[in-house]
């Protein structure tokens, strides 16, 4: 071997429990983040499964929407306003 190489393996034997709690902390890193965003994306698929579920549906192009609204009660209070401006 070279020197070089000697060096090199001197210096990696004398460093390597530093080098092993380096690779173990970038691991445990890894798993960290991994774990965050695999969370993130169940959650954010679940809002919008949510979202799809919850949502009216919307009418096809050409259907016509019918609403119907009681207006009995406006209806009796314009009378009433009506009948108390005759009165006077």
């Amino acid at each position: 071997m070279s020197q070089k190489k000697v060096d090199y393996y001197k210096e990696q034997k004398s460093n390597r429990r530093n080098i092993i709690k380096k690779e173990k902390r970038m691991q445990m890193i890894e798993r960290i983040v991994g774990t965050i965003i695999g969370l993130v994306l169940v959650v954010w698929v679940g809002f919008s499964v949510y979202n799809k579920v919850t949502q009216a549906p919307e009418p096809e192009a050409g259907e016509k929407i019918e609403t119907t609204i009681n207006i009995d009660s406006i209806s009796d209070y314009l009378n009433s306003l009506n009948a108390e401006e005759a009165a006077e």
